[in-house]
């Protein structure tokens, strides 16, 4: 099938990937641009974990407080230029990031922040729970590690579904920047404050 200029144009606006990145993923998706935007994901992924080793000094600290003013969120993302820092998309990936904390609430940044103790802790309560069904320990394991996935899911920030487009999680929001802008960006710490809450 001919790629076409629109075609590549169309892909393009969509993803914000390059001309020639483009067109290399519409010639291997065989012009379907639903598929083009996968190969182009797979190879954004593979592209992110090359350039995770760089550097990310750069970067924003964005914040966000929600309109009732009862809910305020911090947070700072680093990435390897300040021109970068400086662009739309890292701006828009800044608030994005920012009113999804305040909309989710995520107690920890990602799996490996998560301290030992409160790990082992919310293991010991799945176990319980699951030892209630009755049913051998090799099975409870597998229930406790699908429930332990599940919490983490809820709770990390990376791995929680992006509210505005819940099919990604936030962690793929960060990934489709890097394709996007060629940088490793990460995100580094956040606070969410929340009106009345214990200190």
């Amino acid at each position: 099938m001919e790629i076409t200029a629109s075609m590549v144009k169309d892909l393009r606006e969509k993803t914000g990937a390059g001309i020639l990145d483009c067109k290399e993923a519409l010639a291997e998706a065989g012009g379907d641009p639903q598929e083009a935007v996968q190969v182009l994901r797979k190879k954004g992924l593979a592209d992110a974990k090359k350039r995770a080793g760089r550097a990310t000094s750069q970067g924003l600290i964005g914040s966000y407080i929600h309109l009732t003013g009862k809910i305020g969120v911090l947070l700072e993302i680093n990435c390897e230029t300040d021109f970068v820092a400086r662009t739309d998309i890292f701006k828009d990936l800044v608030k994005n990031i920012c009113m999804h904390i305040a909309a989710s609430n995520p107690r920890y940044l990602n799996p490996e922040a998560v301290p030992a103790a409160d790990a082992e802790k919310e293991k010991e309560i799945l176990r319980a729970q699951a030892r209630e069904s009755g049913k051998p320990d090799k099975v409870i394991e597998k229930m406790v590690e699908g429930r332990f996935h599940k919490f983490l899911a809820e709770n990390c920030l990376t791995e929680q579904p992006f509210v505005r487009e819940p099919e990604m999680t936030v962690r793929q929001l960060v990934e489709s920047a890097v394709l996007k802008l060629g940088e490793n960006i990460g995100i580094r710490r956040f606070v969410r404050y929340q009106m009345g809450e214990e200190v």
